[in-house]
């Protein structure tokens, strides 16, 4: 069972990761968005240990809750886009901006919580933690290898996190 859940795995790594790299543009942010994503699937699995079941149950929440969080994000990097301007803007277009970003932030956190109710119904507590820990690992991993990368004169994401 663990060898078919591994294969299957692999499978879908390799058969995303190829789609992306079929793309010939150089710098083609949708295809370095899913290579990331595909890397950042099987780090999860990985260091979740995801049965079948598990995972089946698991990945539709998940992909769900990312694509909101990414909707938050965007919003922050819209928001914080305003703040290179502070100087320039009045006292009540700052005090705006400030609120808009402590309303993302909450909107974020009700997200957390609504999806750690969700987590919980298709995880172990443990397995649900892991997760926190396993998205935590992965952004430190992906933003190391960026930097390591660029520090080489490489402008293009580098490859996948170790382990």
């Amino acid at each position: 069972m663990k060898i078919f859940k591994k294969a299957i795995c692999l499978v879908l790594v390799l058969v995303t990761t190829s789609l992306a790299f079929g793309q010939n543009s150089k710098g083609d942010r949708k295809a370095h968005k899913e290579k990331i994503k595909a890397m950042k699937v099987s780090y999860i699995t990985e260091k979740l240990n995801l049965t079948s079941e598990e995972a089946e149950k698991f990945w539709p929440i998940y992909n769900e809750y990312d694509a909101k969080s990414d909707a938050f994000r965007k919003g922050m990097r819209k928001t914080h886009k305003q703040e290179a301007n502070i100087d320039e803007m009045t006292d009540a277009d700052v005090e705006k901006m400030i609120h808009s970003i402590n309303d993302i932030r909450q909107k974020e956190l009700n997200l957390q919580k609504e999806y750690l109710v969700k987590f919980k119904s298709v995880l172990p507590i443990k397995k649900v933690a892991k997760l926190y820990k396993a998205e935590h690992g992965f952004k430190r991993n992906l933003l190391k290898k960026i930097k390591n990368h660029q520090g080489k004169g490489g402008r293009n994401y580098p490859g996948p996190p170790p382990h």
